[in-house]
């Protein structure tokens, strides 16, 4: 018999946990920017945006790669 542990299971079917959370709470911080713009649009105020949340910015931009690490 196998253990039934979370190390029994295949490296594949792992969810990447960390960067998900990350991501998530990037675009619960951009939300309300997110609104504004579809409220509405302007270039000034989407190139804003990455000087006002540059952490969220930064984490989806490189949430691809976070994706690639963690798997």
């Amino acid at each position: 018999m196998t253990p039934a542990g979370p190390q029994s299971r295949s490296p594949r079917h792992r969810l990447p946990w960390a960067p998900l959370l990350l991501a998530l709470l990037a675009l619960l911080d951009l939300r309300t920017e997110f609104q504004l713009l579809l409220d509405h649009f302007t270039w000034t105020s989407l190139s804003v945006i990455p000087l006002q949340h540059p952490l969220a910015v930064m984490v989806l931009v490189l949430l691809p790669s976070l994706l690639r690490r963690y798997r």
